[in-house]
């Protein structure tokens, strides 16, 4: 079934009022969430409303939380979040962060007490519009990756997305996790019936683990995969300590599973960075430059068998395209869940 971009954010917004969030802080929810699924992120979407759910009920989100910023520099600041909801957290750290930029050229700010967010590239992309290039990093809410060669699950996938404006070219967006795959990804395929391809997970004798409903028998592989996977643990560990623990979050071992926990407080950790282009020339050169590169890119010589070049954020363009002209796909496996958390809230289900 598919479902119109504007019924999906509608029927979010109801689920997260009905459940205590005061109306403004429902609507700038549902519509990151919508947005998560317009752009193809399906893990990190309208998929977590059960779950948010479930956390919402348990108390293990704050619905009312008191935003504030604890500590504060000229281009920085760390933002506590008084465990609410992420998104409203990160919209409001990107809002610091862009404003501090248009001043000082570059700002950087952290979050404590915060949470699941959604896609790095939501936020990363929100300083596009000032002209600014956007930098995100998050400490993930449960650790599904050991230290390389090790076995205990001591690091999430902490993902870290970049956004660079352009001139007459799209806006060249990187979104990725520092594993091959993103777990959210794992339990789409789950949600959906469907194979992992081998090199996402092994077990933990090593080998290949396919089957995204045993996934907590396994581990995610780091960036590199088997070969070369200390370089994605390496980077995991370096997004973690800038997004957890240099703003007080959890990190390593303190991290909370927010899957199988309902009612801790995560105390997740993000930071945000937004460099502001004016500060180091004139904006149109900049973004001439980049348009050119990206033209260079996308027509270089191509392989054999290889039909396009991709620019990073060229894919998730065509699917918010598509999705937003045809509407976006739910999995029957995911529709029942959101039939029943709309049937517990006494709203009209959302097909």
């Amino acid at each position: 079934m598919t479902i119109p971009f504007d019924r999906l954010k509608a029927f979010i917004q109801e689920a997260l009022t009905r459940l205590g969030l005061p109306d403004h802080d429902a609507a700038t929810v549902a519509t990151l969430m919508a947005e998560a699924d317009l752009q193809g992120s399906d893990g990190h979407g309208v998929s977590r409303l059960p779950q948010y759910a479930r956390r919402i009920k348990a108390g293990g989100f704050n619905v009312r939380p008191d935003i504030r910023v604890v500590q504060e520099h000229a281009s920085t600041a760390l933002v506590n979040g008084d465990n609410g909801m992420g998104h409203l957290i990160m919209k409001r750290a990107a809002e610091i962060a862009i404003e501090k930029a248009r001043t000082t050229g570059i700002a950087w700010v952290n979050s404590q007490f915060s949470n699941h967010a959604g896609p790095a590239s939501l936020y990363a992309t929100m300083p596009l519009k000032h002209d600014m290039i956007g930098l995100y990093f998050a400490v993930g809410n449960a650790n599904h990756l050991p230290p390389w060669g090790g076995l205990d699950l001591l690091l999430s996938t902490n993902p870290i997305a970049v956004a660079i404006p352009s001139g007459d070219e799209k806006p060249i967006v990187l979104d990725m996790a520092t594993t091959v795959a993103a777990y959210g990804k794992v339990k789409t395929k789950a949600l959906r019936g469907e194979m992992m391809p081998e090199g996402w997970m092994i077990d933990r004798e090593g080998k290949p683990l396919t089957d995204p409903k045993r996934a907590e028998e396994g581990m995610l592989l780091p960036l590199g995969g088997m070969e070369a996977g200390y370089k994605g643990y390496g980077l995991a560990v370096i997004i973690g300590l800038l997004a957890g623990t240099l703003g007080g979050a959890a990190m390593g071992s303190d991290v909370i599973d927010f899957n199988h926990d309902d009612d801790s407080v995560t105390n997740t950790g993000q930071a945000i960075a937004a460099i502001n282009v004016a500060a180091f020339g004139d904006i149109a050169v900049f973004k001439a430059a980049v348009d050119a590169l990206v033209r260079d890119l996308r027509g270089s010589a191509r392989m054999p068998g290889v039909e396009r070049i991709f620019v990073p954020g060229e894919r998730s363009q065509q699917t918010r395209e598509a999705r937003a002209r045809d509407g976006i796909p739910i999995a029957p496996a995911l529709m029942r869940g959101l039939d029943q958390v709309a049937d517990e809230l006494g709203m009209t289900r959302l097909g």
